[in-house]
């Protein structure tokens, strides 16, 4: 089936059933073809495929019918024409900047990312003869004062990592189309059940596949969403030949998560705003970072771009990090890891994991307090969530 008799069906359907054929075998779930290559009928067969002018299965690096349908079902559900997948969340960021910029090439990105986007940006691809300037992401006016005569993207989160800030989608779309620049989202706290920034003008959508959309911490990936021409093959051009492509298997795995996608985002979501309000109530803790909450600077923004605040909910401890660390170390259901969007609620320390790696000019600018501790909402039943988290905040000295 093409992207336009996906369009026909509503989003629980197409998360289910975008992008699957059967084989000859009539098989109700979706094969996994572990391969590496594939046989052809003749030499100019092979040489019509490697040339472009047949369609067909080539080499696992880049063609993959288990790959293929997770890249058609995450397209349908984005709204995007081509979707290509990679081998993580940052690997789709990197494929995204390498397929598309050139050295002396500028990028306008938001202060507020996840720390190794950041080091990406600032220690890599720079090296390479990008330049990149950072900015709030939810001034539109600092977006545009800080646009050159060779910006070619505006790069950033919605909601942010950790501290979920929002950016005006639509808002920074029109910017950008103004001054013939991509506007790529990093989509991965919502997902599509939740926002489509391809619909508010978005270029592109970046995906750690990883999270939210396996939704149970099992495999890495990444992928990438937008139009046939800057996504088929700008990104996919260096895909295929640098190689940071998805495995057939973690497809699989993915294709799976995505058929449980909304029903999961939703209750992510209402877990989340039950827990912020409640840890807001509450005297030993500092400010609440959470869309959801009616005292979010941008709560109405997120009413407006989002369908529901996500899964994710950061505060801050008057006691630095010492009362972090004991709040994070007194927990007894939580997994303390920095991985999110698992069935599992997951707590860290954005000072010394995620954004670990950052200086300390730089998680102040990004807002990174030692006092802020990240939950990742799972899917338990809130009030055990909310009995583990009161009685370690009762240690905490």
């Amino acid at each position: 089936m093409s992207n336009d008799e996906f369009d026909a069906w509503r989003f629980a359907t197409r998360a289910v059933r975008a992008g699957q054929t059967r084989t000859l075998e009539g098989e109700q779930s979706e094969p996994i073809f572990p391969t590496s290559s594939y046989v052809f009928e003749s030499a100019a067969q092979a040489a019509a495929r490697f040339s472009g002018q047949e369609p067909g299965n080539i080499y696992s690096r880049f063609t993959n019918p288990t790959v293929r349908t997770f890249e058609q079902r995450l397209a349908a559900l984005e709204e995007g024409e081509r979707c290509v997948a990679t081998a993580s969340g940052m690997s789709a960021i990197l494929a995204t900047c390498m397929g598309l910029l050139s050295s002396g090439d500028h990028v306008v990105a938001s202060k507020s990312l996840f720390g190794s986007t950041t080091l990406l940006f600032n220690n890599i691809l720079s090296r390479f003869g990008l330049e990149f300037d950072f900015v709030a992401p939810s001034d539109v006016g600092a977006w545009a004062a800080a646009i050159r005569g060779n910006t070619r993207m505006l790069f950033l989160e919605t909601p942010s990592n950790p501290l979920t800030e929002l950016a005006d989608v639509t808002a920074l779309a029109d910017l950008a189309q103004r001054h013939d620049a991509l506007l790529v989202v990093d989509n991965c706290f919502c997902t599509p059940a939740l926002q489509r920034p391809l619909t508010q003008g978005a270029d592109i959508v970046i995906h750690s596949a990883t999270k939210f959309l396996d939704g149970q911490g099992r495999c890495v990936g990444g992928a990438v969403v937008g139009d046939q021409a800057t996504v088929g093959e700008g990104v996919f051009g260096f895909l295929r030949t640098a190689g940071p492509t998805m495995s057939p298997f973690n497809a699989w795995v993915f294709l799976k998560g995505l058929e449980t996608l909304e029903l999961r985002m939703r209750a992510h979501s209402a877990n989340a705003l039950a827990l912020a309000e409640w840890l807001e109530a509450r005297n030993e803790v500092g400010r609440v970072f959470y869309p959801g909450l009616a005292s979010h600077p941008q709560h109405s923004l997120a009413a407006r771009q989002q369908s529901a605040g996500g899964g994710i909910v950061a505060f801050e401890l008057p006691g630095g990090q010492a009362a972090a660390w004991q709040l994070i170390d007194g927990t007894r259901l939580l997994s303390i890891t920095a991985n999110l969007g698992d069935t599992k609620t997951t707590i860290t320390h954005p000072a010394t994991t995620t954004h670990g790696r950052l200086t300390p000019e730089q998680r102040a600018e990004a807002g990174i307090d030692d006092g802020l501790v990240r939950i990742a909402v799972g899917l338990e039943d809130i009030e055990d969530i909310k009995q583990d988290l009161a009685q370690a905040l009762a240690a905490v000295r």
